[in-house]
């Protein structure tokens, strides 16, 4: 069973993602729309956001499962942030 300090590091680390993942959502909506050819961004960001969420999961939660819901949880609450 991982420590309180791994997975508090764990959750930051999935807060982290999750608010940078949603803010480069919101850009990229913003961009899109305001480009000529909004395909590329769309599909560019939406690429690019999936790969670094998954790498950051396997990474840091994909080990065992307390980590994987601690990870989860930072990612969902960095959507507030």
């Amino acid at each position: 069973m991982p420590e309180v300090q791994t997975l508090a590091l764990v959750f930051a680390v999935g807060a982290l993602l999750g608010a940078g993942f949603f803010a480069s959502l919101w850009w990229t909506l913003r961009r899109g729309l305001a480009s000529a050819q909004p395909v590329l961004w769309f599909l560019g960001g939406f690429v690019l956001r999936r790969a670094i969420a998954f790498y950051g999961f396997c990474l840091d939660g994909g080990s065992e499962g307390e980590r994987s819901v601690a990870w989860l949880a930072g990612l969902v609450l960095g959507r507030v942030a």
